[in-house]
């Protein structure tokens, strides 16, 4: 039996001294797009940030399909694909050369022609050889989408990477996305706010408050809500109500 795509047990951690995320546990497994709901503050970030080794843990461990990043960090990000965020990109280096920089790290020869092909899908190719710096907030965000998808990776992680998106390039990110989940080639991470995200695009839903997961909805769960037409709108607010 294949090890989950992400496996979190007993993780904490901290930022500027102050205790964020406690004794969190959590599941992904291939062929999953998975949701992490939660208010500004809440720990979405700070948990994303350990899954993709940005940020040390006080405690626990995170593994990608079996391999943890405190052990095995190289096995690990070989098999993970994360969006930059936009003031993150190297300003000076074009779209192009940021691609190249990142396939070359992942032991690439060229940048994956799937990707490419999005550039022109997402609208980016025009701006492909201008500088980072050049680059307005959604162009930048969807530079960041592409060098997550580069290399295969086995989870896909991606913090707020549909704001600022135009709604016709959103679509096709969400559609490719989920083309790569239904075909079992990966798992997506997504925190997000928005609502519509979660109700029509998840396999699965988390909700995170105060650093720890307050609820958790299965595909099956999710499925049945929408056949008895009841909106994941109604499901979330009836359990913050319960806190």
């Amino acid at each position: 039996m294949s090890p989950p795509v992400l496996e979190i047990r007993g993780l904490a951690a901290q930022r500027r001294g102050r205790r964020i995320l406690h004794d969190l546990d959590l599941q992904l497994d291939r062929g999953h797009w998975l949701v992490l709901l939660g208010a500004n503050g809440s720990g979405k970030s700070t948990l994303l940030d350990c899954c993709v080794d940005r940020l040390q843990p006080l405690a626990g461990q995170v593994q990608i399909e079996g391999h943890s990043l405190l052990t095995t960090p190289v096995a690990a990000k070989q098999r993970l694909g994360y969006a930059i965020a936009p003031e993150r990109l190297p300003e000076l280096l074009s779209g192009r050369e940021c691609l190249a920089v990142q396939a070359a790290a992942k032991g690439l020869q060229n940048i994956d022609a799937e990707v490419l092909e999005l550039t022109q899908q997402l609208g980016l190719a025009p701006w492909l050889d201008d500088a980072v710096a050049l680059m307005s907030y959604g162009t930048r965000q969807k530079l960041g989408a592409l060098i997550a998808l580069l290399g295969e990776p086995a989870l896909i992680v991606l913090d707020e990477t549909f704001n600022g998106l135009d709604p016709a390039s959103a679509l096709v990110l969400k559609r490719h996305l989920r083309a790569r989940v239904d075909a079992g080639r990966c798992s997506v991470l997504l925190a997000t706010h928005a609502l519509d995200l979660a109700e029509h695009w998840a396999d699965d839903i988390a909700l995170l408050h105060d650093g720890h997961i307050l609820a958790a909805w299965t595909r099956e769960q999710l499925q049945e809500s929408r056949a008895r037409g009841i909106a994941f709108e109604d499901l979330l607010a009836t359990r913050v109500s319960m806190r």
